[in-house]
C-alpha cells in the first residue's frame, strides 16, 4: 500500500507541474503533504518533517551553488572564460564547438559535483557563444 501511495504521489507531482503548470517548489510541498497524509503521518508532524527534509537539502545545495557561483564569477571576471573560449574555438573550429563543450564538461565533471560543474560551465558557454556568434542553446544543450 505504501508503494501505491508513493507512485500516486509521483503522478500527482507530474500532473501539478506538467498539466497545471504549478511552480515546482509549490508542487513539491503539496505532494509531500498529500503523500504524508496518505502514509498515515500525524498532521502535526508533517510540517516538521517537510521543514527538516527541505532544510537539509537546501542547506547542502546552497553551499554548493554559492561557492560554485563565486568560482564561476571569478573565472569569468579574470578573463578565464574568454581565454577558454578562444582556445576551444581555435582548437575545434566553429563547427566542432559542441564537441568541445562536451569534452570540457566531461573533464570538469570528473572532479566536481554536477551542480558546481554547471555553475562553472555556464560563463564559459556564454563566452564561447558570444565569441563564435552561435546561439547559446546550441552549446548549452551538449553541456
Amino acid at each position: 500500500m505504501d508503494i501505491l501511495v508513493l507512485v500516486l504521489g509521483i503522478l500527482l507531482l507530474l500532473v501539478l507541474i506538467i498539466k497545471f503548470k504549478f511552480n515546482t517548489y509549490v508542487s513539491l510541498i503539496i505532494t509531500a503533504v498529500v503523500v504524508a497524509l496518505g502514509l498515515g503521518m500525524a498532521p502535526a508532524k508533517i510540517a516538521t518533517s517537510i521543514q527538516n527534509g527541505i532544510g537539509a537539502q537546501l542547506g547542502e545545495l546552497a553551499l554548493v551553488f554559492g561557492f560554485g557561483a563565486m568560482l564561476g564569477r571569478l573565472v569569468a571576471d579574470a578573463g578565464g572564460a574568454y581565454r577558454i573560449a578562444h582556445t576551444l574555438i581555435n582548437a575545434f573550429g566553429r563547427r566542432g564547438l559542441q564537441l568541445a563543450v562536451v569534452l570540457a564538461s566531461f573533464i570538469i565533471g570528473i572532479a566536481l559535483f554536477f551542480e558546481v560543474g554547471i555553475v562553472l560551465l555556464v560563463p564559459i558557454v556564454f563566452a564561447i557563444a558570444a565569441e563564435a556568434g552561435v546561439p547559446i542553446l546550441t552549446l548549452g544543450i551538449p553541456m
